[in-house]
């Protein structure tokens, strides 16, 4: 069958897309599928898109691309067929209109799937009787807008089907459209065997994941963990996503003090690498249509503490068999769960491992199989009786005439092919040879072709050692030699242009057939200066180079190397990433002495710092934190360290200057003087997985004496290099 999807954006990230490219790769082993993208926002897909899948945008809104339309007449008059009040209806336009409508007149698949109500709507109204029209449901039958809900309603009742994600909501959208043409039924999401690791529920981590909305109720998972945090500080919680929440959280976050607990890590589209890291996971939602972060979990091995709200999580989750399920809206609920999985490593281990064997229920070819035995159905539905027996009489009469003709072309091109000589033999010899007609000449050998250009693609993945084991794809690595040295793997320092430093490592060859290049980046053989290195490999026979393409980057590793990082110890610290561009890069730190902080507080009023201080020097007598003006060389200002045991250090900052002259604010970088007349140690937080936290480690501002005798304003903050300043505005400036 040829099968297209229609989605509103494909270079997005989202439950739908992922869902929806999850379920085209599964149906585009034994099909022809296509993925319609209304819009194209990016160059590349966020989301992994199979190879066998066709993607097709419409509508180009990349500025800087040739093909971009932005400034189409057509793109400034609103669409005259999405409802007003779908909540994208101003993305659509009569340019959308017409290149949806132009492809539904001409698509020659035999099952169009719209996504969305806006793409459900047009299916409906200009889709054709040729091919199968299906709409899905992502949300479910109460959470649409009125004017959303009374469109989709009415454009169900012309489908052929309409799909939901649960049994449940195709029972709601059953009851309240009794008369509808189409056949509902509920189909859940597809979630592929993840890549990455699974998680080995040894970091003291909950993870959860979705778009920041109210519906997801993270102000009360953000309160619940207030409660785990007490308890058991070590701790912490990261929320994945996007969304218009993200400053109301923000500011429940800095309400409840847990800075240094919760954090909101933005989007990412390889999530499978972030929920290996996690020993929990949580969803706190009041209402789900499904519940995909609750099968990527499982499929992790993370056990899931999920809020029992209406349809997805409780078809998803046998509650004590393989996770646990609290009343919704309950913050006390949800903080019970999650600390009766971080008290019991063993309940822990046996959720997860019930939930990777739960979540198979949901593997892609069972869901796909699903949606194929539908598309068989309603195909066999809509062709009547008498249709088929005109097609067999068709296909009978075109066998029978089909073979006249084989058979009279057979005959024909016999008698116009020269016959063979035969060769002369002895008389009566019954068995003489026949000559056959001598080969044809050669063909002349086609030019010799340059060398295939390098596409190499690979991953990455964090040993506890903090070593890192890359592997390369062999398919993007052409060849040119035999055996031996053939490839190597580049690290370029983003800095210094043309003369920048390098470090080459060889390339392994794969030890299977499907096997991949591999080397591994140790600590112990290579000594990279701080900075950014881009990974490049070389081809050595030519000098061929390309930058490696980045597939999964794994770093879990690095959560549980660091508390094993001894104090007296130099610091050398490196953190694989995968780059805006898409490439696999290494952030590296190399400090002879470094202060690790570990917590910042305020506590009475006064902000606090605490950390550890590495490298050869001890804490001792005079020691203090020390601050330095942004661009300055000299010393600002300094605070005695308040307490020191070993190694750790503590400092409160009672009181601080103000900007100087006429500036609204002065930013002072902090450093440790770890004993009277020694050098200065730069503060920061560098011994874990992220590679730039100044969007993700968010503090509140302190009011605070100023030493001129005004207050201040001052508020912690992290630079580009991951190093700790303090922000200092006069009070009442905001």
């Amino acid at each position: 069958m040829r099968i297209s999807f229609l989605l509103h954006n494909a270079y997005a990230v989202g439950g739908t897309v992922r869902s929806t490219l999850n379920l085209a790769g599964a149906l585009a082993s034994r099909h022809e599928v296509e993925v319609v993208s209304v819009f194209r926002t990016a160059n590349k897909p966020l989301l992994e898109v199979s190879g066998k899948v066709r993607l097709r945008p419409l509508v180009d809104e990349r500025p800087d691309a040739a093909s971009y339309e932005g400034t189409h007449e057509l793109m400034a008059q609103p669409s005259d067929i999405v409802p007003p009040s779908e909540v994208l209806a101003h993305r659509y336009t009569a340019l959308t209109d017409h290149r949806l409508c132009t492809f539904l007149d001409a698509t020659d698949a035999d099952v169009v799937v719209a996504t969305r109500p806006a793409l459900v709507v047009l299916l409906a109204e200009h889709g054709s009787r040729r091919y199968l029209r299906i709409g899905q449901e992502h949300l479910s039958y109460g959470h649409h807008v009125p004017g959303v809900r009374a469109a989709q309603n009415q454009a169900i009742r012309h489908l052929d089907a309409f799909v939901t994600v649960s049994a449940r909501d195709a029972a709601d959208h059953q009851r309240h459209l009794p008369t509808a043409r189409a056949r509902i039924t509920g189909i859940g999401n597809t979630a592929p065997r993840p890549k990455a690791e699974p998680s080995d529920l040894s970091v003291p981590l909950v993870v959860a994941a979705g778009r920041l909305v109210r519906v997801k109720r993270y102000d009360l998972l953000i309160e619940a963990f207030a409660k785990v945090a007490a308890v058991h500080p070590e701790w912490r919680l990261r929320i994945y996503g996007q969304g218009p929440e993200r400053a109301r959280l923000r500011a429940v976050v800095d309400a409840l003090g847990l800075n240094d607990h919760v954090f909101l890590m933005g989007s990412h589209a390889a999530i499978e690498t972030e929920w290996a890291k996690a020993s929990v996971a949580a969803v706190s939602s009041e209402w789900e249509s499904f519940g995909m972060t609750i099968l990527e979990a499982m499929h992790a091995g993370v056990p899931v503490v999920a809020a029992d709200c209406p349809h997805g999580p409780g078809e998803i989750v046998t509650a004590g068999r393989d996770g646990l399920l609290v009343p919704p809206g309950n913050a006390d609920a949800l903080a019970g769960g999650l600390l009766t999985l971080i008290e019991d490593r063993d309940l822990r281990i046996r959720l997860g491992t019930a939930g990777r064997a739960a979540v198979q229920r949901y593997a892609p070819r069972v869901i796909a199989g699903e949606y194929e035995q539908l598309f068989a159905e309603l195909r066999r539905a809509r062709t009547s009786v008498a249709v088929k027996a005109a097609r067999r009489v068709r296909r009978a009469v075109r066998g029978a005439v089909g073979e006249t003709v084989r058979g009279a072309v057979r005959d024909v091109v016999r008698d116009l092919l020269p016959r063979a000589p035969v060769a002369s033999a002895a008389p009566n010899a019954p068995n003489a040879p026949v000559a056959h007609q001598s080969a044809p000449p050669p063909l002349p050998a086609p030019p010799e072709a340059g060398p295939r250009p390098l596409r190499p693609k690979g991953g990455c993945r964090v040993d506890a050692e903090g070593d890192v084991r890359v592997s390369v794809r062999a398919s993007g690595l052409p060849d040119l030699t035999g055996p031996g040295e053939r490839f190597v793997l580049v690290l370029r320092h983003r800095r210094g242009g043309a003369g920048a430093p390098e470090a080459r490592v060889p390339l392994e060859p794969p030890t299977g057939a499907k096997g991949a290049w591999s080397a591994t980046l140790a600590h112990g053989r290579l000594d990279l200066a701080e900075g950014r290195w881009d990974v490049y490999v070389e081809r050595l026979p030519d000098g061929a180079r390309r930058r490696l393409a980045a597939l999964l980057v794994e770093q879990r590793g690095l959560l549980r190397t660091a508390p094993a990082l001894a104090p007296e110890e130099s610091v050398a610290w490196w953190i694989p990433y995968r780059t805006k561009g898409g490439h696999l890069a290494l952030r590296t730190f190399r400090r002879t002495a470094h202060g690790e902080v570990t917590a910042l507080s305020a506590v009475d009023g006064s902000p606090a710092v605490e950390g550890v201080l590495h490298g050869p020097a001890p804490l001792g007598g005079g020691a203090a934190l020390v601050g330095v003006g942004r661009g300055q060389d000299t010393e600002g200002f300094e605070a005695p360290v308040t307490t020191a045991e070993g190694r750790c250090f503590r400092v409160r900052l009672t009181a601080l200057p103000g900007p100087a002259g006429s500036a609204e604010e002065t930013v002072w970088d902090l450093y440790l003087r770890p004993a009277e007349g020694a050098a200065p140690v730069r503060l920061g937080r560098l011994l874990d997985d992220v590679v730039d936290r100044r969007k993700t480690a968010k503090y509140p501002a302190v009011v605070l004496p100023g030493t001129d005798g005004a207050t201040v304003r001052a508020r912690f903050l992290f630079t580009v290099t991951n190093d700790l300043g303090v922000s200092v505005r006069r009070d009442g400036v905001t």
